[in-house]
Formats: structure tokens, sequence, C-alpha cells
């Protein structure tokens, strides 16, 4: 219950065009999809994987938003206008990140293989960023809007375009 009370708490703090914490409940479609995903990825992990899948199918479905339950996603995670959004099954999330509408975290290959990126903590992903492979967003990084991002990116860095720039 502790993680559903933090995940409302990042998003009461990330979103401010929400008043209140009743609000984005009843109202979130980043919510519901985060707080199914976590829900599909326990039944991934029990190795429930078609019933995960069914699940996480459903909750694209409702919120516009694709969370493989394979991927791992840490603490306060929020995604903001997240219609769009893709984030494949080996992709891991670190903790305080958030996410705008149309961000893909996607892979490069066709193996089973970690194909998805790995994005550390304290990020900003914004909207319509395509983040590609097994690459690493270091810890406080931004990724401006429209962004193509390819090859790793160090640590306090902003990424606009695809261009990398250090803070």
């Amino acid at each position: 219950m502790s993680r559903f009370s933090e995940d409302i708490k990042a998003g009461l703090a990330k979103d401010p065009s929400v008043i209140s914490g009743v609000e984005l409940f009843f109202t979130s479609p980043g919510l519901h999809a985060v707080w199914g995903y976590r829900c599909a990825h326990v039944l991934w992990k029990m190795k429930r994987r078609i019933l995960a899948r069914m699940l996480s199918n459903w909750l694209r479905f409702i919120t516009g938003i694709e969370i493989h339950p394979g991927a791992v996603i840490g603490r306060r995670f929020v995604i903001d206008h997240g219609m769009g959004v893709v984030i494949g099954e080996t992709a891991v999330i670190g903790d305080d990140v958030l996410i705008y509408h149309g961000v893909t975290l996607g892979g490069k290959h066709n193996a089973r293989i970690k194909r998805h990126p790995t994005i550390g903590n304290n990020v900003m992903i914004g909207a319509e960023s395509i983040v590609l492979g097994d690459i690493t967003i270091g810890d406080n990084v931004q990724i401006g809007a429209g962004s193509v991002v390819t090859k790793d990116v160090p640590a306090d860095s902003v990424v606009v375009g695809g261009n990398l720039r250090k803070l």
C-alpha cells in the first residue's frame, strides 16, 4: 500500500494541473497504467506470463499506455498525459522518473536479449521522444521533446533532438 501512496504523492508533485489525490486516483490513466503494470509484473515474476500479458493488453486498451509486464520499474514513476507510451520487455526504469505522452522505450533487435534501455533515477523524458536499444540513460538526465536517443547518455546531461549537452 505504501507504493500506491507514493505513486499518488509523486503524481501530485509532478503534475500541477491536478489538485487532489482523489482527482488523480479517479482520472489519471498514467497512474492506472502504473498500478496495473505492478499487478501484471507480479504475475510475470510468478511465471503466469499469459495472464500477465492479457492484463497488460487490457490496460493498454483502457489507458492507451503499453507497459510490458517484464519491464522493471522503480518507485514514484509518473506518466503524464500518457497516451501512446510504449515500454518494452527488457526496459529498466529507476526511481523518480517522469515521462510524457508518446514516449517509446524500444528495442533495436529481434532476439531474446537485453534490447531496451536502462533509465537512471530522476530522469525526465519529454513528449514524443524515442529511446532505443540496450543503452543507459544516467541519473538526473533531461531528454527534450521529440528527441531520438540511440547512444548512452551520461548522468547530469540534457539531450535535445538527439544532441547531448552537459549541465
